[in-house]
């Protein structure tokens, strides 16, 4: 017996065609979706802003938005790029037509261990190369100083819980949504996972040739690190523990909120430093994959189940008529296809009628072996009818009754003395 053909494996960045309803077109009209959907929540979100301020009497600027201060804007900020995640889960649900489960991992969800486990490996890790950025030379400016502890405070707990639904929201769009578009048409990871490193880096804006070769190496990284683990949780961990990293030294200083300043915009020595960190960090998660080995592929869909009758073009006919063309017969036919049934039958020409038979030529002598069966009586019409039969023990074994039209015994007819024809 044949196994039927295991089914395909796919890997992360080629889970838009995990379902079975996967069309060329979704990831390309999902992409327009995301797009609008995505300016619409933030049109959205402004709008709440702006009533908000007008309601609590915030001072405007000269555009005639509310100046909220520091620390309210940048959470606006982070909040208009977090509202991203409920936009494209819908997308891919509506969409893409699969669960929006399958851009967080390979088992459709979010690996809450491994996503904890990768925290705390990007923790130490990023916290060195941060210290090292602290031994670099100041670049001339003014010295800065200390916000204390009340308005730091504030500001932390707001980072604590934003910082990671934006570095989350960037993960879902740009290692999640861009890879398993590009993933859709193209089989080989590097092709799906460059598209998303420079799309990543120009996001941020361009500064300098080395801000955004940084931000290249670290979208190259993070999306590496989620094609080999199969999931979002590493990038995810690597982006957040950055961006709160980054975030907190500038909530530490008076007014450090308040630049406008990004990684795009970093010098070589910062860069050297960044790089180092984020390299190592992806060691050390491929270090933990060696023992904590993760799930990183999906079956892919099974082909669509075959009809009960693939070659009958009518399919399974209902009633008593499985293979033979005249349907059941009621009498047992194993073999031969007249055999000895009880009764007349309703299909076969001949049946087991009694009584005399107008066609047949032979005698009606009981025969085991005559196809026919025994049919008692004289065939009309026989050429020879009444004529002595000689006796044959093999075909007519002792027949004792009278012989039609002789009025002898039978083996007197079948002794040879008369004639055929004779009364």
């Amino acid at each position: 017996m044949t196994q039927p053909p295991l089914a395909e494996q796919l890997p992360y960045h080629r889970l838009a065609r995990i379902t079975p309803r996967h069309q060329w077109w979704r990831p390309l009209l999902g992409t327009l979706v995301v797009a609008v959907g995505y300016v619409f929540a933030v049109l959205v979100l402004m709008l709440c802003a702006l009533v908000l301020g007008a309601a609590l009497g915030y001072p405007e600027d000269a555009d005639g938005w509310p100046e909220f201060g520091p620390v309210p804007g940048t959470a606006l900020d982070l909040l208009s790029i977090a509202v991203g995640i409920p936009v494209l889960l819908l997308t891919v649900r509506w969409i893409g037509r699969r669960p929006a489960g399958t851009v967080s991992s390979v088992t459709g969800r979010l690996r809450w261990r491994w996503l904890g486990l990768c925290v705390l490996t990007a923790v130490p890790v990023l916290a060195l190369a941060m210290g090292g950025m602290f031994l670099l030379p100041a670049d001339g400016g003014e010295a800065e100083s200390w916000a204390g502890w009340p308005a730091f405070g504030q500001a932390l707990a707001m980072l604590l819980v934003l910082v990671p639904l934006q570095a989350a929201a960037e993960e879902y769009v740009f290692r999640g949504w861009l890879t398993q578009t590009a993933g859709a048409f193209l089989r080989s990871p590097w092709a799906a996972l460059v598209p998303q490193a420079v799309l990543f880096a120009a996001a941020h804006g361009w500064g300098t040739a080395w801000g955004f070769a940084d931000l290249l190496v670290f979208g190259m990284c993070a999306g590496w690190l989620t094609w080999r683990t199969g999931g979002l949780e590493a990038s995810i961990a690597l982006h957040a523990v950055n961006n709160l990293f980054a975030f907190g030294v500038s909530a530490a200083v008076v007014d450090g909120l308040a630049s406008d300043e990004t990684a795009a915009d970093a010098g070589w020595q910062t860069v050297v430093l960044d790089v180092a960190g984020i390299v190592l960090y992806t060691a050390a998660v491929t270090w933990w994959l060696r023992r904590r080995p993760q799930e990183r592929t999906a079956p892919a869909p099974p082909p669509p189940a075959h009809p009960a009758h693939p070659a009958h073009p009518y399919g399974a006919v209902p009633g008593p008529w499985p293979v033979h063309p005249y349907g059941a017969m009621p009498a047992p036919w194993p073999v031969h296809p007249y055999g000895s049934a009880p009764g007349p039958s309703p299909v076969h020409p001949y049946g087991s009628a009694p009584g005399p038979s107008p066609v047949h030529p032979h005698d009606s002598v009981p025969s085991p072996a005559h196809p026919y069966g025994a049919m008692p009586g004289q065939w009309p019409g026989h050429p020879a009818a009444g004529a002595p039969v000689p006796p044959s023990p093999t075909v007519h074994p002792g027949a004792a009754a009278p012989w039609p039209g002789t009025g002898r015994p039978a083996e007197t007819a079948g002794s040879g003395e008369d004639t055929p024809g004779a009364g």
